[in-house]
């Protein structure tokens, strides 16, 4: 007959290994240096922002910065990275909760620019300092480049469907393309403007265009029940 394990030999095997939570401290203090990184992008711009700002925005020490991003350079590519798969995970989340009509699809899409997670004023800045410097270092387009084009092949194939559902014969691609453009304005005017309009009238400004595009399943309120 086996013997039982010695119960402190069977409670070793079960201790989860030593690593776990330094890995865990790790991710944590990588996102609070990426978070703080969004929030002096926004006041300072890639040009004016450096590494010690990050670390007092963060709360943190200069060290910390250091051995998690090495270089200023380093720390812009991860904040970008880290900006880019929430705003892709986020319009995913979105699409799946919505169902199958593809009108609730685009509703989504739509919504999912404006929550409050990622319509912000410190995020939005942010992005705008990556498209500035998007000429000159090509590979903040390479980091974002795949999820851009996997985003805008969905609402294009949305649009499709959209528009087969009320028989209109205008191209889809130029209608995806016309509401990205309108979503893409309404985040600069949000930035621009010395008095931005709200979140509510940002939303009723990109429903109005999807109104005309799409006039029997959205009006400048939304989605049409």
């Amino acid at each position: 007959m086996r013997e039982s394990p010695h119960p402190m030999v069977a409670a070793a095997k079960t201790k989860p290994p030593a690593t776990q939570p330094r890995k865990a401290n790790r991710q944590v203090r990588r996102k609070q240096l990426i978070e703080a990184t969004i929030s002096v992008l926004a006041e300072r711009g890639q040009t004016g922002l450096k590494l010690q700002d990050v670390a007092e925005a963060a709360g943190l020490s200069y060290g910390l910065v250091n051995f998690h991003f090495e270089t200023k350079d380093k720390l812009l590519a991860e904040t970008l990275s880290y900006m880019a798969s929430e705003y892709q995970a986020n319009w995913q989340e979105m699409l799946a909760a919505a169902g199958d009509e593809p009108a609730k699809q685009l509703n989504a899409l739509i919504q999912a620019d404006f929550c409050e997670k990622i319509f912000t004023r410190p995020r939005v800045l942010a992005w705008s300092t990556f498209w500035g410097e998007a000429q000159s270092r090509p590979h903040y387009q390479e980091q974002c480049g795949s999820k851009d084009t996997a985003y805008i092949r969905v609402m294009e194939s949305i649009c499709a469907r959209v528009l087969g559902e009320s028989k209109q014969t205008l191209s889809a691609e130029r209608a995806a393309r016309v509401l990205r453009v309108t979503i893409e304005g309404v985040w600069l005017d949000f930035i621009t403007m010395n008095d931005p309009y709200s979140r509510r009238e940002a939303l009723r400004t990109v429903y109005t265009c999807a109104s005309v595009l799409f006039p029997k399943h959205f009006d400048d309120k939304g989605l049409i029940r």
